[in-house]
Formats: C-alpha cells, structure tokens, sequence
C-alpha cells in the first residue's frame, strides 16, 4: 500500500485518490483523515511490536524438536534483547550463543534461520555471518 503525506498528516494512496480535494484550501475530508490516523496507528503499533517479537523458522524449529531443545518465555525474552542489539548495531546475520545453543538469525528478518546444540556444533563452520552475539 502507498501513502502520501500532505500537510504533514500521511494519507494512504487509496484514499487520496477517491476523496476530492479541495483546491482552494487543499483540504480532505473529515472521514480521510480519521481513516488516515487510524492507519497510520495500525501501522505504527506493527512496526513498534516488531521489536518485541522474532519468528522460529521451520528448519529451525525441526532440529530444536529433533535434539530436546525447549525454550521457555525468559529464554525467548534474552533472545529477543539479543537480536535488538544486534539489530541497532546494524548486523545482518548473527551468530547467537544462548546455554549450549547456537541459533543462526536473520536479524533484518527478525528470523532464526537454524539452531545446533553443543554437540552437534563441534566442526562445523558458520559462513554468511557478520556477527556473534553472546547471551
């Protein structure tokens, strides 16, 4: 969906295009712009829960189920502050080090990519990384 900011309020492109706008003094209507501030909130509660969540992968989740790997919340929770981190230090792929886990992440996709316990890690090489993060 495409949006326009006019005046300073963002309007999305689908309701800029089948309201009238007044030339005279450039205004929307009333209902556009409700329309407009309930979207812009949608989409600024998404952007601000992004950081509060991550997603499992389904290779990744198959080898957690496949070793006995079980994270409860609070091991989520240290996962989630490690990928911000990782996130406001501009990294891209992270290597995360939690207990006896190691967890590839996709930190633009917010994603855990793969996981490997500690035995199964051992002569392994990770490629594609440009980090490590120790939690």
């Amino acid at each position: 969906m495409s949006y326009r900011v006019i005046n300073g309020k963002i309007y999305s492109f689908g309701d800029f295009e089948s309201q009238s706008v007044n030339s005279k003094n450039r205004t929307i209507s009333n209902n556009t712009k409700t329309n407009a501030e309930n979207s812009f909130e949608s989409i600024l509660k998404k952007e601000v829960q992004k950081k509060d969540n991550f997603v499992i992968s389904n290779h990744a989740a198959e080898r957690l189920k496949e070793r006995n790997i079980s994270l409860n919340e609070s091991d989520m929770l240290l996962i989630n502050e490690a990928i911000n981190k990782a996130q406001t230090k501009g990294c891209n792929q992270s290597l995360l080090l939690y207990k006896d886990v190691v967890l590839v992440a996709s930190i633009k996709n917010r994603t855990i990519i793969t996981a490997v316990d500690k035995d199964s890690s051992k002569g392994n090489v990770f490629t594609n990384i440009d980090s490590v993060v120790l939690i």
